[in-house]
């Protein structure tokens, strides 16, 4: 007897009950005011509808479906919660490491640090305000592979200062030594003051700018800073 192979039957796509009940309701709904409109349309006029019954309907799906829109913001709070927006409060007054091209001016100055895979036989670096246009241009000395911290002092092409804000965007070219591009990658670095959340993802405020929590690479909690204590010896004078 011979027995042929069975096939595994692949588990049923998962459902949105509350697009489905959405979905339902919006048809029903549709059905209803047909019908009613049909009743109205054929109404005996010795015996017109009682309007208190389907007016106590209209009440009733209305009513489920803000019930079907709750639920959906019930969801969507729990999965920003789940998303990082707890975990990021956590973060705020620690350092982190992230991956971005813009920041922010800040107290004159913007400071970001991009890595070099590669060393690199030419690099040129660009920073452009919100608008695209460039407000600073330099050629580092220091083309090695790695990462370099780059603190730029908030001053535009004509030596003028510019006021704290942004965003400003960095621009790193780099080639080697037979022209071929070398990728680098630009990350920002500074503190957590504050967590945000637009648009379904949360971000943190580093250095005045914003940055994705996704784009996070590293966190460290920033050291202590200790005061020296200073002690004062008096003394005592004799009398002569």
């Amino acid at each position: 007897m011979t027995v042929a192979a069975t096939t595994p039957t692949a588990p049923a796509a998962t459902t949105d009950k509350s697009a489905l009940g959405k979905a339902s309701l919006a048809e029903n709904f549709n059905t209803f005011l047909s019908l009613l409109t049909t009743q109205l349309k054929n109404q005996d006029p010795t015996a017109p509808l009682d309007s208190n019954q389907f007016t106590q309907q209209l009440v009733q799906m209305t009513g489920v479906e803000q019930q079907l829109n709750a639920n959906d913001l019930l969801k969507q709070l729990v999965s920003n919660t789940s998303s990082g927006l707890s975990s990021a409060v956590s973060l705020i007054g620690k350092e982190v490491k992230a991956t971005s091209a813009t920041a922010n001016v800040t107290g004159g100055q913007a400071k970001w640090t991009y890595n070099l895979p590669a060393d690199a036989a030419d690099v040129k670096i660009e920073i452009d305000d919100a608008a695209g246009k460039p407000v600073h241009v330099e050629a580092p000395a220091n083309t090695k592979s790695g990462d370099h911290d780059l603190t730029w002092n908030g001053k535009d092409l004509s030596g003028n200062q510019l006021p704290d804000g942004g965003p400003y965007t960095l621009k790193v070219t780099a080639t080697d030594s037979t022209g071929a591009a070398i990728t680098s990658t630009t990350f920002v670095r500074g503190v957590v003051t504050g967590v945000e959340q637009a648009s379904g993802a949360t971000y943190l405020t580093v250095n005045g700018g914003q940055v994705v929590w996704d784009a996070v690479t590293s966190i460290n909690t920033p050291a202590a800073t200790t005061t020296a204590a200073t002690t004062t010896t008096t003394t005592p004078q004799t009398g002569s």
